[in-house]
């Protein structure tokens, strides 16, 4: 199937991606992410190995919309880590008034 990342045709098969991807360990999932086999991969990592380009050269939109049209099950960002950030804030205490 024809995919377009980073302004490049690339003709991928969802064989050639799973090929790819076999024996590359998963990045920590920080964004979008792809599922490979029993594996969850970055969607920025997937579109590195498969592509052979650099990450700043394309989003992880442009590697979830084609992953998507290969058949891949693709999630989206997980949430923000605002727990922590208040658990942090109850930990340390709240400020005073004067």
């Amino acid at each position: 199937m024809r995919c377009i990342i980073a302004n490049f045709a690339f003709d991928l098969t969802a064989r050639e991606v799973t090929d790819a991807m076999s024996g590359v360990s998963p990045e920590p999932i920080t964004g979008p992410s792809v599922q490979i086999g029993r594996h969850l991969y970055p969607a920025k990592q997937v579109g590195a190995v498969v592509t052979r380009q650099d990450r700043r050269d394309f989003t992880a939109g442009e590697v979830i919309r084609a992953m998507t049209r290969l058949g891949f099950t693709c999630h989206p960002a997980p949430p923000a880590a605002s727990g922590a950030v208040e658990a942090a804030s109850e930990l340390l205490g709240k400020p005073t008034d004067g």
